[in-house]
């Protein structure tokens, strides 16, 4: 697979680093990623177009290798869009799944192995997301986010690593990171995500756009290899 370097000196990237670092961004999280110089980038045209998705496949890809040969924690790969949304949170939420529904079907039909630790089924309470065999936890931002947190000037979507979650949680650390990214939330937003849970009570893909959803919301994502004709 071709080797894709990642995004550096862009203004959106520079941008969105300047987000991450305010005082006010609750992840601490990221800002440990950014810090320590983990948190990777890629710059594509178009989150409603399928243009650049081989592209950001290799990314993912080459993002899953590196952090192979160096399991420290907090990376993240970062996709940013250079065109923004025309309208509000639910054409979001739909370009989201399709570029996820389109990167999931190329990692099937390149013979990639689901990470089985997680479930590819979006009703499961354990399902995520897996690129290259590891399973990811996507965040989603765009400038009509109605969580400040989620709030940045371009679309864009954060990957991840479910397995440094499993290693913060083995570390004994989870929990006292997963309070205090709660609590300034809170601070930021005035109130608690109502979206909030913790992986294996509710199905996360809930949580990826941001979107406040109901109990009859169904994720639109059909599972992996379902188009493979488009990938």
């Amino acid at each position: 697979m071709q080797t894709v370097e990642f995004s550096t000196d862009e203004p959106v990237v520079d941008a969105f680093r300047d987000f991450v670092a305010d005082a006010s961004f609750p992840c601490v999280g990221a800002k440990s990623a950014l810090s320590r110089g983990n948190m990777h980038f890629l710059v594509a045209r178009d989150i409603a177009s399928a243009w650049d998705d081989m592209r950001i496949y290799s990314a993912l890809y080459r993002f899953v290798g590196d952090y192979r040969a160096d399991r420290s924690l907090f990376r993240s790969f970062v996709l940013l869009f250079e065109t923004a949304p025309t309208s509000g949170e639910e054409e979001f939420e739909r370009n989201l799944w399709a570029r996820l529904q389109s990167l999931s079907d190329k990692d099937d039909w390149l013979g990639q192995r689901p990470d089985p630790r997680v479930s590819g089924d979006p009703d499961d309470p354990h399902f995520s997301l897996s690129f290259a065999g590891e399973a990811f936890f996507v965040v989603g931002l765009h400038p009509a986010a109605s969580r400040p947190a989620r709030r940045f000037r371009a679309p864009a979507l954060v990957f991840n690593l479910h397995d440094q979650f499993e290693q913060l949680r083995s570390d004994g650390r989870y929990e006292k990171l997963r309070s205090s990214i709660l609590t300034r939330d809170v601070a930021l937003a005035g109130s608690e995500n109502p979206m909030l849970a913790r992986h294996g009570s509710v199905s996360e893909a809930r949580q990826y756009s941001g979107r406040a959803v109901g109990a009859d919301w169904r994720c639109p994502f059909s599972g992996r290899g379902s188009n493979r004709d488009a990938a």
